[in-house]
């Protein structure tokens, strides 16, 4: 990646919906360039897709937790599998250190959250695991 492709990503990462005449605008070059480089890092794998990121008014009733999950490791690829399937799983992340797994998991109730938090903790080869509620969203540059 180029100076030029890092700048189409930054302005996508703003606005997904951003046209390719106004990027080209933007960018100062011709909106063909701006469109084979989109091509080109579509097909790169460097741009693996388009979403909506929600804001507050659509996250507020929502409660966000961090999972600290401690696993025996000769079963990963079974945890992984019933995790997948836990709806309010968003993210499964491996980690280095005393911590195997990262969770990221969202519910719409505490209930929801608790019951969660029980079905990860009973999933076989599940060893130990520490829940992090988030509070309060201080700065969000995630793209």
């Amino acid at each position: 990646m180029d100076e030029l492709d890092r700048a189409i990503v930054g302005l996508l990462s703003g606005d997904a919906r951003i046209s390719l005449a106004t990027m080209a605008r933007k960018l100062k070059v011709a909106r063909s360039t701006v469109q084979a480089r989109l091509e080109r890092l579509e097909t790169n794998g460097v741009i693996a897709g388009y979403t909506v990121k929600l804001g507050e008014a659509a996250r507020a009733g929502r409660l966000r937790a961090t999972v600290l999950v401690e696993i025996d490791l000769r079963v990963q690829p079974a945890v992984l599998g019933r995790l997948k399937t836990i709806p309010e799983v968003e993210r499964i992340s491996t980690t280095s250190g005393r911590i195997d797994l990262l969770l990221q998991i969202a519910a719409n109730s505490t209930q929801q959250l608790d019951h969660a938090l029980d079905v990860i903790g009973a999933i076989p080869g599940v060893l130990n695991s520490e829940s992090l509620i988030h509070l309060t969203t201080k700065l969000d540059r995630a793209v």
